[in-house]
């Protein structure tokens, strides 16, 4: 089958596609025909250092799945194949989804909404896990309380704002001028210009607050909490959150998608041969939505 290795730690260059042969699911099992793959920050920082929290050397990177069941290891009875799903295997280690197929547990995926394709459909795991843990697991997140979500128009942040209403809570995102209109459309009732004012004067009184930047945000956004409040980081430093595989989260994503509640914005589609390309869109911090490698 093909995959994309990232040979060496460096640039997006260092990406070369490779021949491997197709895994064989065992016991528990489903190997899973890749149909489209998400990108995600974690893939090129990953690329960047040489290697992943679970892998590290040469790797295949990739996490967000879409695709069909090709076959199933013994002991499997949630899926036969011709099964149409998606998920986030074997975070953090990594089920090397930028290839033809990969190998991972069932619970570790759902199936795939009728409503969406494969590529949008692969632009929603990581990303929605995160959101949904952050601000529904971790934060407890109710209707009436104040969030602010930072980059809320990237990947994980498009999704907080439409989470984050879901549950009825007030929404105030930051983002650039010309991401306004997209972030207001996912239902953020605020939002402030970060190039042009700072958010710890624009805002505060906040019950939660979504950190996908880190660096100064922390210090900048802990006076703005609430007594009791909750600080949620994504990036590595003290008391930050790292997703993990989530049936029960992917079901309750499943639902708000099937329910209208949720939508995945797709800033652009490559060609799995194309993935040093991907990372270098990503790594310009210019995406709105989210990056897709389309595999089939």
């Amino acid at each position: 089958m093909r995959a994309i290795s990232a040979q060496r730690a460096g640039g997006p260059e260092v990406l070369a596609e490779i021949e491997l042969d197709r895994p064989a699911p065992g016991p528990v099992e489903i190997l899973v025909r890749v149909h489209a793959a998400g990108v995600n920050p974690t893939d090129w920082k990953a690329r960047a250092r040489g290697g992943t929290l679970g892998s590290p050397g040469p790797f295949v990177p990739g996490y967000d799945v879409s695709g069909v069941v090709a076959a199933v290891g013994p002991g499997v009875r949630m899926y036969a194949p011709g099964d149409e799903v998606f998920g986030m295997p074997l975070f953090p280690k990594p089920p090397g989804a930028y290839a033809d197929y990969v190998v991972a547990p069932p619970r570790h995926f759902a199936r795939k909404p009728a409503s969406l394709d494969h590529v949008t459909a692969a632009g929603l795991p990581l990303a929605g896990l995160t959101a949904w843990q952050s601000l529904v697991d971790c934060a407890g997140l109710l209707a009436g309380q104040r969030v602010l979500v930072h980059a809320a128009a990237g990947g994980v942040g498009h999704l907080a704002v439409q989470i984050a209403k879901a549950r009825g809570a007030h929404v105030i995102g930051t983002a650039s001028a010309a991401k306004h209109d997209f972030v207001l459309g996912l239902g953020a009732d605020e939002v402030i210009d970060y190039t042009t004012t700072d958010f710890a004067t624009a805002t505060g009184d906040l019950d939660v607050v979504l950190d996908t930047i880190g660096g100064d945000y922390r210090a900048r956004s802990l006076p703005l909490l609430r007594a009791g409040g909750t600080y949620l980081a994504l990036t590595p430093g003290e008391d930050f959150l790292l997703v993990e595989p989530d049936h029960a989260g992917m079901l309750a994503l499943v639902d708000l998608v099937e329910n209208g509640r949720l939508t995945v914005a797709i800033d652009s589609v490559f060609p799995l041969a194309d993935a040093a390309k991907a990372h270098e869109r990503g790594e310009t911090g210019r995406a709105q939505g989210k990056i897709v490698l389309r595999v089939v």
